[in-house]
């Protein structure tokens, strides 16, 4: 099974949704518009393809030289334990470079993921959660 990893091939609103249900990443998914806002409005998309199909997504939002915020990573459960989750930090990471952090909040499910790939677990965050 070939997987083609890209920087250039945004997905639709409904292949991300698709995706996010299928992996049931907690997203508006019942929200296309809303669901297309959040990817047109960030700088860093990462895919993966199996052939024409998404299996694997990583959008963050980056000033290029401290900071890079992971929102969403996400992978189609029928491709889980095959790497992709683990490739697509990698490449969020080589393209944000050496001096940028990358942060994230994790769903719960993933709590015990994110160590396995190189995050440290920290405890200094804040949060102000949306109301809708």
């Amino acid at each position: 099974m070939e997987i083609t990893y890209g920087f250039d091939a945004v997905p639709t609103a409904q292949e991300v949704i698709e995706l996010y249900n299928r992996a049931g990443l907690p997203r508006p998914t019942n929200d296309q518009e809303r669901i297309r806002k959040m990817y047109e409005n960030s700088n860093l998309i990462v895919t993966a393809w199996h052939n024409e199909k998404l299996v694997g997504v990583s959008r963050s939002i980056t000033d290029w030289a401290w900071s890079c915020y992971l929102a969403d990573l996400a992978v189609d459960p029928d491709y889980k334990k095959s790497g992709i989750g683990k490739k697509l930090i990698e490449l969020t990471k080589e393209k944000v470079g050496d001096e940028s952090m990358i942060l994230l909040l994790s769903v719960p499910t993933a709590m015990e993921y994110y160590p396995k790939v190189g995050f440290s677990k920290e405890d200094r965050a804040f949060i102000i959660h949306r109301t809708k």
